[in-house]
């Protein structure tokens, strides 16, 4: 194996992220306060959801979402098989069911006839995931919902900077939850955020992150602040810090630009790719603004190079890759709950079969998406020789 030539995602971390997380440090204040606070009022102004609660991860966001609403024990939430484990996970941690739809084959999103063929009269929420930051069909998916009086909670893990038809990600279904991973669009290190236009889930929410204390605790070490406080309910410690928080306002200053770059670099992969008759492009809606947080290409069926060969060619060439995701049914503990069983799900079987997740980040150069289209299509012609 080469060195790395290409790696799959590098952060874009500069000067002045750095200066922003030690103006932190020396203020003093190191857990959640007013870097949270004003990064909570600065997403909302960029989303266009009337309240934000930054938390310590998109997967804490999810699971306080569906826990203000109630959602436990006898209930069953709708989402994707082809998502990270941890959209689902948080459905188990609330006792509810997870119940698996199939998704479109063009877009790797949650295919609405399939989610209502999956909705019962026990179904409380659906979750779609707006896979490598393509907006899922949202219209079509709130209809189902209003129609069941069912919650919409958007996983935008991958979709912070989105729009669907217009409207920014974080302003269309009934709650969205995004991520600051360290890999992700923007980053807090660890890190996420609720957006809601619902003040009475936001409220809950912020009492639920730290404890289940009264919102009274919030600002107990301020001056005048009161040292009393009440643990209303059994919360969680699901805060962000204010480090975190600090970091991730500058990101924040900058996504546009860094997502303009994603967006650039992706038009190079298109043009270097399109037509290469062993591979299929992935597909989005014009009428949406994507994120760009992935460039997931599949591998077809008959090539000369299994997708699996390709990644280990790719490898050893010094090019990074990855694959997103395998299907939630597939993995040990799915497979344990007893629902699923391979074949269920053909579309995100098929997907993952041929998946393969390209090197994408802002600061990557266009020679550098050369590079890795040369030796992809070298690869997939039969270049080369496998390494054991």
């Amino acid at each position: 194996m080469t060195g790395i030539r290409v790696p799959f995602f590098r952060p874009d971390i500069d000067d002045a992220d750095v200066e922003a997380v030690a103006a932190s440090l020396r203020s003093g204040w190191l857990t959640s306060g007013p870097n949270v606070r004003a990064l909570e009022a600065e997403l909302s102004t960029y989303c266009g959801a009337r309240f934000v609660n930054a938390v310590n991860s998109c997967t804490a966001a999810r699971h306080l979402a569906l826990r203000a609403w109630g959602i436990g024990p006898g209930d069953e939430v709708v989402t994707s098989p082809y998502t990270f484990a941890a959209t689902a996970n948080v459905i188990v941690h609330t006792g509810a069911r997870p119940v698996l739809a199939d998704v479109r084959q063009h877009d790797f999103n949650l295919d609405p006839e399939r989610v209502e063929a999956a909705m019962t009269p026990r179904t409380r929420a659906i979750i779609p995931v707006h896979c490598a930051g393509e907006p899922c069909a949202m219209d079509e998916l709130l209809a189902l919902a209003r129609a069941r009086r069912v919650h919409v909670l958007e996983d935008a893990a991958h979709a912070i900077g989105a729009a669907y038809r217009g409207r920014t990600v974080g302003d269309v279904g009934d709650a969205t939850a995004f991520s600051f991973y360290a890999t992700k669009n923007m980053t807090t290190g660890e890190g996420g955020a609720l957006a809601t236009n619902d003040e009475a889930l936001s409220e809950r929410v912020r009492v639920l992150t730290l404890h289940g204390m009264t919102k009274d605790a919030w600002n107990r070490y301020d001056a005048g602040g009161s040292w009393r406080y009440d643990v209303a309910e059994f919360g969680f410690k699901d805060n962000l810090t204010d480090l975190a928080a600090a970091l991730g306002r500058r990101q924040l200053a900058k996504l546009d630009r860094l997502t303009e770059a994603r967006t650039r670099l992706v038009q190079r992969y298109f043009v270097n790719l399109r037509g290469e008759e062993h591979l299929a492009l992935p597909g989005f809606d014009e009428a949406n603004r994507q994120a760009w947080h992935l460039f997931v290409v599949r591998v077809r069926e008959g090539a000369p190079r299994s997708r699996d060969e390709v990644i280990r060619e790719l490898a050893a060439r010094g090019i990074q890759t990855s694959v997103h995701f395998i299907p939630l049914h597939y993995h040990s503990a799915y497979r344990k709950l007893g629902y699923w069983q391979e074949g269920d799900f053909p579309v995100a079987e098929q997907l993952f079969a041929g998946a393969v997740s390209l090197p994408l980040f802002p600061a990557m150069t266009e020679a550098e998406v050369d590079d890795v289209c040369d030796a992809l299509r070298d690869v997939l012609r039969g270049g080369g020789r496998l390494r054991s």
